[in-house]
């Protein structure tokens, strides 16, 4: 090309030309940015923690937790969409539980766990990932708020709050084996409803259990003694199918004495009914407790 004298290329559409291209460099940077930055944590400042540990130094040889003990949800999460009244239900939670374990480690001078937020945000005692996990339905209540969720959102919910609570009790159960040096016996909390399906169901507690009998039986005849009582040996609901998630988990292995303890809501939903049945199951568990030869199995 030949070029006149004083002659100088225009510049001016080079300069429109890279600042196009910068522009939409820009935008694939914000996109990518944006993409890849994670999601907030699911529990804001002003949210509780997700467990709490009661009487975290006792010096008894087990260790207590109560999956269901709150009916508290995210403030993210927006009520998962319920009026307030109908988490407050058994839906929500295991109603007269978390009173009851406090009471229960007390008397037993044992620690505690109790998980932080509902069953409805996502349920403690189920394996993460199954349905019954982060329910759409409860008792025959839709639940807005779990009707579409992404998998972040089942990560950020089992982040939140499964978890850190089975975490603790771990750490829990780890720190009363280091002490006692050897297995703690394991005591699942939960409570349930006197009607379901229209059955009005007759017990007053139930003992589950799976296929270990030192800590279960004892029990069941314990609270059998008094004609007053009435005991549900796996019932109302079988710890045996389907299959619990707490127990598998902290019990079994290394196959330490445990039981799962369910009273019924009715009986402990006040203060003077949840202290009464502290003190009726701190009596039932006296004997197996004190008894070296539940741990022999455990230890062997």
């Amino acid at each position: 090309m030949v070029r006149r004298p004083g002659w100088a290329p225009d510049r001016r559409f080079e300069r429109l030309a890279l600042a196009a291209v910068c522009a939409i460099v820009a935008t694939m940077t914000a996109d990518v940015v944006q993409l890849e930055t994670p999601r907030p944590a699911l529990l804001g400042a002003d949210d509780p923690p997700p467990f709490e540990v009661v009487n975290a130094d006792g010096r008894a040889r087990v260790v207590l937790f109560c999956d269901h003990a709150s009916c508290r949800v995210p403030a993210a999460l927006d009520g998962l969409g319920l009026d307030g009244a109908v988490i407050k239900r058994h839906i929500g939670w295991d109603i007269g539980a978390a009173d009851v374990t406090r009471r229960l480690a007390a008397l037993l001078d044992a620690p505690a766990v109790l998980a932080g937020y509902s069953r409805l945000v996502i349920d403690c005692n189920r394996p993460a990932g199954e349905t019954s996990s982060i329910p759409r339905v409860s008792d025959g209540v839709e639940v807005p708020g779990n009707r579409v969720l992404g998998e972040a959102d089942l990560a950020a919910r089992r982040a939140a709050c499964f978890t850190p609570y089975h975490e603790a009790v771990d750490e829990t159960i780890a720190r009363v084996d280091a002490r006692h040096g050897g297995p703690a016996a394991v005591i699942s909390m939960h409570s349930f409803t006197p009607v379901m399906d229209g059955y009005e169901r007759p017990w007053h507690v139930g003992v589950l259990w799976i296929d270990d009998g030192r800590m279960p039986l004892p029990v069941i005849a314990a609270l059998a003694a008094d004609p007053s009582i009435s005991v549900g040996d796996n019932e109302p609901y079988s710890g045996r199918a389907p299959m619990p998630y707490s127990i598998p988990a902290h019990a079994l292995p290394p196959y330490r004495p445990h039981v799962t303890i369910e009273i019924r809501q009715d009986l402990i939903d006040t203060h003077h009914g949840a202290e009464a049945w502290a003190n009726i199951m701190a009596a039932a568990f006296a004997v197996p407790l004190a008894d070296p030869a539940i741990y022999r199995a455990a230890e062997a």
